[in-house]
């Protein structure tokens, strides 16, 4: 049987993204909160917490775009042009909050500088994904195989409710992360800030997932034609259990079920964004097919892949389980 290579690294794209979206979300979403706590010891052992991992999470995003680049480059050549200010406006913001997160730890007096470095790269960098992700949703106009859009068709009511989601839901992410592994004041303040932001990202969910399939003709079938009816069905109901285990994880102060709860609504969203995109690579009218380069150089390139993906997951893994459990506040970042 003949592999569809173009399918096959339409998924492993995807699960780059959702890689990234799930790992790097939370550490963005502490740098979202991070105005809110306490300066000094709150801050130290919130920043702390995300320490060992926040770097190597980037891995996948690195993956996803240079992924992007070589397998589809039709779709490359024509997402960027079209989303070059969010884009580089993200770039920035996460190397102004790598610069910050260093720079933070080797001064005093300027330190609260580096704090607003901080929060502000995670602000910038979280809505400008989610202006990306709601440019991308609501598509992007090709002819002869180039953008033939604007330099502002990225900016519209909905691609700025899908960077305000973002950021509410990171927000999210970052709040049942510390409440996973803090303890006293700072975890009573981050169980708080879950249950704001928890109720927030369900409303922002159903915001989004009302408007969403009315933006294309496509999507409207997609959700409301049968059997992709189900669904529309299952999908709101599996949203409500997790939303479910999040509240009564908090009520219940358990550790982790707020964050696993959290992390599955995302995936949920992801799966419906999946759901409403494919077949295309670049809605709505480049498909997977259309975009990818040769079967040649994907056979090439899916070789590196089997290797690498495997050895990223790894040490990923191994990471988040050396560093297992409640941040010491006496530990600092080195």
């Amino acid at each position: 049987m003949e592999l569809d290579l173009p399918f096959i690294w339409a998924a492993l794209i995807a699960f780059a993204v959702l890689a990234y979206v799930v790992l790097d979300g939370f550490d963005l979403g502490i740098g979202i909160l991070f105005p809110l706590f306490d300066k000094g010891r709150e801050r130290d052992v919130a920043m702390n917490s995300v320490a060992p991992v926040w770097d190597g999470n980037e891995t996948w995003l690195v993956l996803g775009g240079g992924g992007l680049f070589a397998v589809f480059p039709l779709a490359y050549a024509t997402i960027l042009p079209a989303l070059y200010a969010p884009l580089i406006a993200m770039l920035l913001g996460l190397i102004f909050r790598g610069v910050s997160f260093e720079f933070r730890h080797r001064t005093v007096r300027g330190k609260f500088l580096w704090d607003w470095g901080f929060a502000g790269g995670s602000l910038v960098a979280a809505f400008a994904q989610g202006i990306t992700l709601g440019a991308l949703v609501q598509g992007i106009e090709v002819a002869n195989r180039a953008y033939a859009g604007g330099w502002w068709d990225w900016l519209t009511p909905f691609s700025l409710l899908t960077g305000a989601a973002l950021v509410v839901g990171y927000a999210l992410l970052g709040a049942t992360w510390l409440v996973m592994k803090t303890e006293g004041s700072l975890y009573h303040r981050a169980r708080r800030f879950a249950w704001i932001a928890g109720l927030a990202t369900l409303g922002l969910i159903a915001v989004v997932s009302l408007w969403t399939p009315f933006l294309n003709p496509v999507f409207l079938e997609r959700w409301f034609a049968w059997p992709t009816l189900i669904f529309s069905i299952v999908v709101p109901l599996l949203v409500a259990a997790c939303a479910w285990l999040l509240f009564r994880g908090l009520i219940d102060h358990r550790q982790a079920q707020p964050f696993l709860a959290s992390l599955a609504l995302f995936v949920l969203c992801f799966a419906g964004i999946g759901i409403s995109f494919y077949p295309y690579m670049v809605p709505p009218s480049v498909t997977i097919w259309q975009a990818a380069a040769p079967d040649e150089s994907l056979a090439f390139l899916l070789v590196g892949a089997v290797v690498l993906i495997p050895i990223i997951l790894a040490y990923t893994g191994y990471a988040y389980w050396v560093f297992r459990g409640k941040v010491d506040p006496e530990e600092g970042y080195h």
